[in-house]
Parts: C-alpha cells; structure tokens; sequence
C-alpha cells in the first residue's frame, strides 16, 4: 500500500471514530432537554438552567409555581453572605404563602451544591421542600452529605445559574437583620422582589 493510499485510509477511519464519539456524547445526551427560566428581580435579571434529565421531580415542581405565577412578589427573605440566598415563600411584608404538597428529596441525582446551584429548601425531614429554594453563593459541599440534623439526607439540586450571579451576589451583600419573635434571622431590611419567573 502506498504512503498516499494508507494516509486516505488512516484518515477515514479518524473521521469514523470521530463520528462515532459524536454520536455516543448525542446518546449520553438523550432525555429531556434543560429548561431556561428568566427571574426577574428588583436587583436584575438572574437566568436559570434546570437540569429536567437529573431532577425532574425538582424541575416540575418549580415550572408549576412559576407557570401560576405564584413567585411574583416573593422575596429573597434569607441572606446568608458566604453561604446562601433563599426565596419563593415571602412576600415583602414577610407574609408566608401557602404553598402544594412537598415533593420527594433527588439528593443523589449527581447535582453538587457548588456555587450558582439552584437547589431545595426544607425542613429537616429528607422530603419536606415545597416552594422555597435557595442560590449557592459557594461551594456548599456539607449540603451534598446525609446528616442527622438534616433527617439523614442532602439537599436537592435541580438547577443552575447561566446568567447574572452578578445580580446575586449584589443580592448576597444586602443588610440584613433578626426578627426573634418569628425565629427569623438573616432577613433583609430592603427587600430584593421577584416580580416574575417565566421560561424562555
């Protein structure tokens, strides 16, 4: 075999590996498609990527409160520099809204609560998030590991950040102060309103 024909023959079988690999990263891919949202807040626009394949039952629980429109006028009611911002279940008199059944814990989707993740607020018990989540302002790796004062699980990550933690850090660096009587601490004396959450 000539130099030229093994050289056309050595590049066929790189432009079939090459396409092989091509459509093993398309199969690795398949499944639902992430979801983009637009939040729209008093201090900017922040852009959500939700991870559908990994945490669907996360992804729909906050695509039906934002499709009702149920996030308008919320507030991000806890500030923790250095750590978190939460938000979706106060409005900016800090009254609590009701909100629709908790929804099971996807702790081990893989998700890691590193800073920009969008994850699930709740209570101690593993499966008590409802409407309320959270924006890591850092890597959070102690909220990927079961605890027993975390009912012996993590917290759920279903989503990221893809555009303005610039907006959330301004968010993060807010005053904030206690409220005793209603065992609130890190509240924001100038509240910070979602005035919607739409998809794009």
């Amino acid at each position: 075999m000539s130099r030229t024909i093994r050289a056309l023959a050595l590049g066929r079988v790189g432009v079939v590996a090459a396409a092989a690999a091509v459509a093993g990263c398309a199969a690795m891919r398949k499944g639902p498609a992430p979801v983009v949202v637009e939040m729209s807040t008093s201090a900017g626009l922040i852009v959500l990527e939700l991870d559908q394949a990994r945490a669907p039952i996360g992804v729909s629980n906050f695509l039906k409160y934002a499709d009702r429109g149920d996030y308008a006028g919320t507030i991000f009611h806890r500030i923790v520099p250095g750590f978190v911002i939460q938000g979706g279940g106060y409005t900016a008199e800090l009254k609590e809204l009701p909100s629709d059944q908790p929804i099971a814990n996807e702790w081990t989707n893989g998700l890691k609560n590193v800073r920009g993740t969008v994850g699930w607020a709740r209570d101690e018990g593993p499966d008590t998030a409802t409407r309320e989540f959270f924006i890591n302002l850092v890597d959070n790796e102690k909220l990927d590991r079961p605890r027993p004062r975390t009912g012996g699980a993590g917290y759920a990550v279903f989503g990221r950040v893809v555009e303005g933690m610039d907006v959330v850090d301004r968010i993060a660096a807010s005053e904030t102060y206690a409220i005793p009587t209603r065992d609130m601490k890190d509240v924001p004396r100038s509240p910070v309103i979602v005035t919607s959450v739409r998809r794009r």
